[in-house]
């Protein structure tokens, strides 16, 4: 016996109706079920899931701890396409929950909260064709409790798409990935031109 894959995740929030909207307006899920102020079942669309997220609001409940703890980190949510990741990383950053990218050579990443300060990822999976392309580019680069790096790997082929976060310092900050490499040469997913910064606001290793 083997288990197929996950097939969806039940978070605790704190303001349902808040919660709600926010999966809904950054990330697409349409509402399947709702009891008002009490648990609402989202799905992607198209999913043939009846829930791929379930939110169940707890009354007087606080924030996460701040900073590493055992238990889970985060989900990963996955999109189609590399504009669609551009296009998530547009809404996240508008809704002031975007706080790192990341570049894993067969993966393209970024990370967010949402307004109960649980962290997710949504992430654009390299076809599997182009990993051995990608991987000769360098080691990943992996996001780090206040490591901050630098990125050009969101951007798809053709002009380039400013990035929200163009500004952000991108001094690597000491760490366990101290020495891994910060900036990705230039290649299929990644035109040349002005080097994106990004904050990674994980609080441990991917």
């Amino acid at each position: 016996m083997a288990v197929r894959r996950l097939n969806h995740a039940v978070l605790y929030v704190r303001d349902l109706a808040r919660t709600v909207s926010f999966y809904r307006e950054t990330l697409g899920f349409q509402v399947r079920t709702e009891v008002p102020g009490r648990a609402a079942f989202l799905a992607a669309p198209g999913s043939a899931n009846d829930h791929d997220l379930g939110l169940f609001q707890i009354d007087g409940a606080g924030p996460p701890a701040p900073g590493p703890h055992v238990g889970l980190y985060h989900l990963a949510w996955e999109v189609g396409s590399l504009p669609d990741l551009i296009e998530a990383r547009e809404k996240l950053s508008a809704a002031g929950a975007l706080v790192g990218q990341s570049d894993h050579r067969v993966s393209k990443s970024l990370y967010a909260q949402d307004p109960n300060g649980i962290e997710f990822e949504v992430m654009w999976r390299v076809p599997a064709e182009d990993w051995d392309e990608e991987l000769r580019k360098g080691s990943m680069i992996a996001p780090h409790h206040r490591r901050r790096v630098r990125l050009r790997h969101l951007s798809p082929p053709g002009p380039s798409v400013p990035s929200p976060l163009a500004g952000f310092p991108a001094q690597p900050q000491p760490g366990p990935f101290a020495g891994a490499q910060a900036l990705a040469p230039a290649g299929p997913l990644s035109p040349a031109g002005p080097d994106t910064a990004a904050r990674a606001g994980a609080d441990s290793p991917r």
